[in-house]
């Protein structure tokens, strides 16, 4: 038996969570119904009622008459609730039905609690172009209400039933026992360092690290950089690190200011390469801004379009990541490949720009602190040996660190 925290606004949403709390105890399991509304009375009597959650949030629920701020009250109070009591070991899951305010109170909540705890999110958002925002860098599984939450009706009960019925399925389901668990290397890729992280992955993995590759994203750096604060991580090979250039030129997949510190301040090996710092990402190419007109651009797909970075960009990239190398507490090292940092700047290819890569090595040179190791090899950043030195330089640093 697991119990389910049943988190609603059960001022305007009382029906909707005390019919998942019957589902959920027809399963067998126990519902904990947690009250985060602050309109009007709640509809039924919660477990954890809304003074608590107030409390959290270091406010007073009868003072909350504004929307919106009771929004981010409620939100902040049920975060700090919710993950105290899964460290508690009090809750083994957690489920929510809403709208725009349930939905963002729910989910500020879920995204608190760790990952691969069950959290299952009923919304009228969930098929949205915000819905992304609502998961944040966390396992929030969205479910379509298909429906307005509001009320009982032919269709939300039984959307309402299978997300009971979800929620039951997770916290009833445990991975199969590792007999010999690895210790986690997580590291950095695109499209264009593929063969470059398959290569160094293979090698790692025959060494006995089980390898953890993220997407270069934006979500997939900043979801990284999560995991490295966890202190689950015992290296890291972060060899494409072309979020940096969308955050400094305004492209979409920036991963935010914090890239490449959680590890450099938590002290884990780490081996840094300038993987695809060539390019800054945008959507479809009749929808990027005129400011950018005369710029060197590459359709990668229909859907997104690659602008080559010039070398005023790459010697503030370059200083921007010797900056962050320079607050590492932990050993590390920086490996550049001469030839190409992606596939489409090697010679030939489209964003083939001799002096906008010097520019970027040499900005590194001159603001690398004393003492961290930077290694230039005369290749691209495909090429075998590049892969090779970089899983070795980063064996090396885990074995120092032993």
């Amino acid at each position: 038996m697991a119990t389910i925290a049943v988190l609603g606004t059960l001022d305007t949403k009382a029906e909707e969570h005390a019919f998942v709390a019957e589902i959920i105890t027809l399963r067998g399991h126990t519902p904990i119904i947690i009250d985060v509304g602050s309109l009007t009375p709640p509809g039924l009597s919660p477990d954890i009622p809304r003074e608590e959650i107030a409390k959290a949030a270091r406010v007073k629920a009868n003072e909350l008459d504004d929307r919106g701020q009771a929004v981010k009250a409620m939100g902040k109070g049920a975060a700090e609730v919710v993950l105290k009591l899964e460290k508690e070991g009090r809750i083994n899951g957690i489920i929510s039905l809403g709208g725009g305010g349930g939905t963002s109170i729910a989910t500020m909540a879920m995204r608190a609690l760790p990952i691969g705890f069950p959290k299952l999110m009923v919304s009228t958002l969930a098929a949205s172009e915000s819905a992304p925002v609502y998961m944040g860098i966390k396992d929030v599984t969205l479910m379509p209400s298909i429906v307005d939450v509001a009320g009982l009706n032919r269709i939300s009960r039984k959307i309402f039933t299978n997300a009971a019925g979800a929620i039951c399925g997770m916290v009833e389901s445990t991975p199969p026992p590792q007999t010999n668990e690895k210790p986690i290397i997580v590291a950095s890729m695109f499209g264009n360092t593929t063969e470059c992280m398959n290569h160094a992955k293979a090698i790692l993995e025959a060494e006995g690290y089980e390898v953890l590759v993220f997407h270069a994203t934006g979500t997939g750096g900043r979801t990284m950089e999560s995991l490295i604060e966890t202190g689950m991580v015992s290296g890291v090979l972060d060899i494409t690190t072309t979020e940096m250039a969308d955050e400094l030129v305004g492209g979409i997949l920036s991963a935010g200011p914090n890239r490449l510190m959680a590890a450099a301040l938590n002290g884990i090996p780490t081996v840094i390469a300038p993987g695809c710092l060539d390019m800054v990402n945008f959507g479809a190419m009749d929808g990027i801004s005129r400011k950018y007109e005369g710029r060197t651009f590459y359709e990668h797909n229909p859907q997104v379009t690659l602008m080559r970075t010039t070398s005023s960009e790459s010697a503030e990239l370059g200083r921007r990541l010797a900056e962050k190398a320079n607050l590492s507490i932990g050993p590390v090292t920086l490996l550049f490949p001469r030839r190409a940092i992606s596939i489409i700047s090697a010679k030939g290819q489209p964003f083939h720009d001799p002096e906008a890569d010097t520019a970027l090595l040499e900005s590194i040179r001159d603001n690398l602190r004393k003492g961290i190791r930077l290694i230039e090899m005369d290749c691209a950043i495909n090429d075998p040996e590049f892969a090779e030195a970089c899983a070795q330089q980063l064996l090396e640093s885990l074995k120092q660190a032993i």
